[in-house]
């Protein structure tokens, strides 16, 4: 087995030199009764908000008429002065109609806004109908932009008109969204963002007991039937999304039980995982290795039954092993910092985002949680639920991972998974069989219809092969919940006894549940794979494979290594290769469907001698001169997701052509959806597979080769690192 290697090479940096002018796709054209239409549309809803009373402003929504790609949004309608229309969105959703997937995108803007629009397109509807005879093509709007004269209108440069002849081809409509649910149980209402505060919104909506409304912001708040109601009747068009605020605990069967005494011994410097669920039970043979705080109410009363899940979850993290031979991961004990937050059968999500904020605020050395609390209710298609939104939004501001489970069935029909296994940025664990097959309580993603999640899969038991888990005695259960707690012991030994980086540890976890073959028929269900019961298997490789990795840090728009010395042998390189690249942005409910606010597209693959990589996966998405659909580049590339996994297979692969310099390159090209490069500054992780085609080892070739070129190479042994663990754990007597 070859040892992962750590490369330490230099990533350059370079700013993006911009796209040229807007223009029409080939062979299409806009009408003037297009232009017509938009404007009666825009006409409508400025008759619609200037007799509204209510809000000061107005939503609108803009139809697309496909997936939009940033540059094809809205350039100059319903731009306010000083700022892009990209700055007033507020939510974006997907619609299908016929087959086909459309943006819907929501914006806040002013009446004066609207007002502008529609005195605009008055005059290039004017122009159109009187200069281009009703209809304007590519051809004429490319020829407008090299007129060194357009003098139609004073206030209309030929910039302005061909924006919005460019933005009038990709709308379909503007309306507006107003159709919210009746609800009769306290619930999670977003809004969409707008001037309002919580306490200014309470006020204008008559609610006087403003301090027994729950919020997360000023967009996401708890509201019971009766506030909900009254939010309703004044202003249903500020009401995005409702989901009810009760959970219910999933616990799963138990298959059989007996007791037996066991014993452990103390702790010493084993690392803290941090576990948020129901209570603990502190009378369990390893509570000397659990730190517990109960945060639930002491006016609950509590049984014996609100600290099974709980303690049962903490028994895999810490004794695992132990209690299931079978799966032991070679990762030892863990000590685990147990925060209860849940007693009886159904609990507040609302109060769980709370306490989950203010729980990692205050543990800053916990780097590791656990959470294998999940919703029944399936989530939705267009919003990411408020749970995995607070999730999404503590692991980029803080140095933290979380392992969700990915939730169970609980009725016969229901398909997708629940809240919050929508995080996107949380590492979300699936079940499977022993034989790798998923479990059958196990439901699927996608995510927002696109982000993959679950992210790993686990063996979390299954009819006769069930997980041994510690409650008050030994039990034997299935569920997600006890497959996360397994991730969450490998992604801990990887950060704080291996000493990685988290973007490293998850990219590492993910390449190697991957394979070398061709499958994504389970991928809503499974991700990107089984994750080794051995730590070993995840920190080697095969003696045919060399596995190393690279960290960096964006600050310009491509990131790049041009000098990877991948082994070559017969003028070829006879390797097939694959990538995984995983970082943490931020995320923003307000973009709904767009939520991921950074990009990072990545490519991989031999330098050719024009200076160009040739990608592995044929991915040119960043190429000058390549057209490629924003729909296809999500579909095909996964654009916008903070985790890609690109590879070849091994079936009928040959060996490389070499080119001239002999290398291999690496370019991260990022993307902004917002105007506030929330991506600079961002660190990321790659972890790179070769495989070769003859079953040859030739780590060593590699090895020399980096060295020759300056790399530093680091092999991460494991033994090594348990030594410098221990070493660090000492503590120094100062005379």
């Amino acid at each position: 087995m070859n040892s992962v290697l750590e490369l330490r090479a230099r990533f350059e940096q370079k700013g993006n030199s911009g796209g040229g002018a807007r223009s029409l796709p080939e062979h299409t054209e806009v009408s003037s009764e297009h232009l017509k239409d938009l404007r009666k549309n825009l006409l409508n809803l400025f008759n619609y908000w200037k007799n509204d009373s209510f809000l000061n402003g107005a939503l609108v929504s803009v139809y697309y008429d496909r997936v939009i790609a940033k540059s094809n949004r809205l350039q100059f309608l319903l731009r306010s002065k000083g700022k892009t229309p990209n700055d007033s969105i507020v939510g974006a959703k997907f619609l299908t109609e016929e087959n086909k997937t459309k943006h819907v995108i929501t914006h806040f803007i002013n009446l004066s806004v609207i007002e502008s629009a529609v005195h605009f397109l008055d005059e290039v509807i004017d122009i159109v109908e009187n200069h281009f005879g009703g209809k304007i093509d590519k051809s004429k709007t490319d020829a407008i932009k090299k007129l060194s004269k357009f003098d139609y209108y004073d206030d209309l440069p030929k910039t302005v008109f061909v924006n919005i002849i460019v933005d009038s081809f990709y709308v379909e409509k503007f309306d507006v969204e107003k159709d919210p649910i009746d609800i009769k149980t306290p619930s999670l209402i977003t809004l969409y963002k707008t001037d309002f505060t919580i306490r200014s919104l309470m006020d204008k909506l008559g609610i006087n007991d403003y301090l027994q409304v729950g919020y997360i912001d000023d967009t996401t708040l708890l509201l019971n039937p009766t506030q909900y109601s009254i939010l309703k009747r004044a202003a249903p068009y500020l009401i995005a999304m409702t989901v009810s605020d009760l959970r219910n605990v999933e616990f799963e069967t138990t298959s059989q039980r007996y007791f037996r005494e066991m014993k452990i011994p103390e702790p010493k410097d084993e690392p803290t995982i941090g576990v948020i669920d129901t209570l603990f039970d502190e009378e369990v043979y390893f509570s000397n290795w659990v730190e517990y705080k109960d945060l639930v109410s002491s006016e609950v009363t509590k049984g014996q039954t609100d600290k099974d899940h709980g303690t049962m979850v903490s028994s895999i993290i810490v004794d695992g092993p132990r209690l299931n031979p079978d799966l032991d991961d070679g990762c030892g004990r863990f000590k685990v910092r147990h925060f209860g937050v849940v007693a009886g059968k159904s609990y507040s999500s609302f109060t769980i985002m709370r306490n989950v904020k203010d729980i990692v605020e205050k543990n800053p050395d916990i780097k590791v949680w656990n959470l294998s609390l999940g919703s029944p209710e399936e989530i939705t298609d267009n919003f990411i639920s408020p749970e995995a939104a607070v999730l999404d939004e503590l692991q980029y501001k803080h140095d933290v991972t979380f392992v969700v489970a990915g939730t169970n069935k609980t009725k016969k029909n229901q398909t997708k998974i629940g809240a919050p296994a929508d995080s996107i940025n949380s590492l979300v664990v699936n079940s499977v069989t022993r034989d790798k097959q998923p479990a059958s309580y196990s439901r699927r993603g996608p995510v927002l219809s696109f982000y993959t999640k679950p992210d790993v899969c686990y063996y979390g038991g299954e009819k006769n092969e069930e997980i041994a888990v510690y409650s008050y005695d030994k039990l034997f259960r299935t569920g997600t919940s006890f497959a996360a707690p397994w991730i969450s012991r490998k992604l801990a030994y990887l950060i704080q006894i291996i000493g990685l980086p988290r973007e490293i540890a998850k990219a590492l976890l993910i390449d190697a549940a991957a394979d070398w073959t061709h499958d994504d028929s389970q991928k809503d269900i499974m991700g990107y794979g089984v994750v080794p019961i051995k730590i070993s298997d995840i920190l080697e490789s095969k003696d045919d494979e060399i596995r190393f990795l690279m960290t960096g840090t964006k600050e310009l728009y491509d990131t790049y290594n041009y000098s990877i010395p991948v082994p070559v042998y017969n003028n070829t390189h006879p390797y097939i290769a694959r990538a995984t690249l995983c970082y943490y942005p931020n995320c923003s409910r307000n973009q709904g469907v767009d939520y991921t606010c950074t990009e990072f597209d990545i490519q991989f693959g031999r330098m050719k001698n024009d200076g160009k990589i040739n990608t592995i996966d044929d991915n040119y998405q960043s190429s000058e001169g390549v057209a490629i659909t924003e729909e296809n580049a999500r579909k095909e590339y996964r654009k916008w997701d903070n985790i890609k996994h690109i590879g070849e297979f091994f079936e009928g692969k040959r060996a490389k052509k070499v080119y001239d310099t002999k290398l291999w390159g690496i370019s991260i090209k990022s993307k902004e959806r917002l105007d506030e490069n929330y991506g600079k500054g961002l660190k990321f992780g790659i972890v790179i597979t070769l495989k070769e085609l003859n079953g040859k080892n030739r780590i060593n070739d590699f090895i020399q080769a980096c060295q020759m070129r300056g790399i530093l190479v680091r092999p991460i042994r494991i033994d090594t690192q348990l030594d410098i663990y221990a070493k660090a754990q000492q503590e120094i007597e100062l005379e």
